[in-house]
């Protein structure tokens, strides 16, 4: 019977809350608002956002070294599908990838920079364009990397991709 005026209890709890929720009269967690960037937090955002449009320029050359250089050997990488891999996997399937898709190109927009000292988080739209049949199609992804500069040098230490669904690719 107790569990029963609890559960009870519970489901009028929830019942109550629903439409204040909806309606947003509850209030949302505000976070803090971010102030002006340093110049240092500026050149970081400069400098990942180029290195992304870089290797993804590279991309299709299919050479290990961009590859080796853009990810560190510890990265922890999420593909679309869900599957996690290493870099060894990443290196290893880069001439699967190139005989898979022959005549793709990647581009970049829409990006979000968060610098952190020696660490930065990168949003972006990436953009794969191929043709079929003589028809240039666009498939798109959002990928979420984050930077780690150790010992001088910027590379990524995560990141995931997912796809975007073909309605209302943004």
């Amino acid at each position: 019977m107790k569990y029963m005026k609890r559960r009870g209890l519970r489901m009028f709890a929830v019942a109550a809350l629903l439409p204040a929720l909806a309606s947003g009269v509850v209030a949302k967690a505000e976070l803090p608002a971010r102030t002006a960037m340093t110049q240092q937090e500026s050149a970081t955002v400069k400098i990942v956002t180029q290195m992304v449009r870089d290797f993804l320029a590279a991309v299709p050359r299919g050479e290990k070294q961009t590859f080796d250089n853009f990810f560190a050997d510890d990265i922890i990488y999420t593909r679309s599908a869900g599957v996690t891999v290493t870099k060894a996997d990443i290196i290893k399937n880069i001439d699967v990838r190139a005989a898979n898709e022959p005549t793709a190109t990647f581009s970049a927009d829409d990006f979000t920079v968060h610098p952190y000292g020696n660490m930065a988080v990168v949003n972006f739209r990436l953009i794969m364009s191929t043709q079929d049949s003589g028809k240039n199609q666009a498939t798109y992804y959002r990928n979420t990397g984050t930077f780690l500069k150790r010992n001088g040098k910027w590379q990524v230490v995560a990141w995931q991709a997912t796809k975007v669904p073909d309605a209302g690719a943004k």
